[in-house]
């Protein structure tokens, strides 16, 4: 199986910045898709953005475009979500995703990997 073990969250002011880090151990799926998605209480799991682990390509909902930015580190097992400009309504929790298609890489249930979760609290 693959673990993942994310970290990063916190409680900050609007327009700060978070860095998140999911570290994968365990089984690796050459060619596969991690992401990150988060859930606010009462919502779905709501897709945030996703890379493609060979070549790199990245994919944002419009929600966070031009605020957030995912990369990938391959010898460290690692992806991460820079979080910039953040806003009150970021507030959720942010779970590391892993085993995805890039076909569909927003939709939760094609991901059979997850993290539990760290949380994301953003104060106005």
């Amino acid at each position: 199986q693959v673990q993942l073990a994310e970290s990063g969250g916190g409680l900050v002011q609007a327009g700060d910045s978070l860095r998140l880090s999911c570290a994968a151990s365990g089984r690796t799926f050459n060619g596969g898709v991690m992401g990150w998605f988060r859930q606010a209480p009462g919502k779905e799991r709501e897709f945030v953005t996703a890379i493609t682990w060979s070549a790199g390509s990245t994919y944002y909902a419009d929600s966070v475009k031009g605020r957030f930015t995912i990369s990938r580190d391959h010898a460290e097992n690692t992806v991460y979500l820079q979080m910039n400009s953040l806003k009150p309504e970021d507030t959720a929790v942010y779970y590391c995703t892993a085993g995805g298609h890039p076909t569909f890489y927003d939709h939760a249930g094609f991901y059979p990997y997850w993290g539990q979760g760290t949380q994301v609290t953003v104060s106005s």
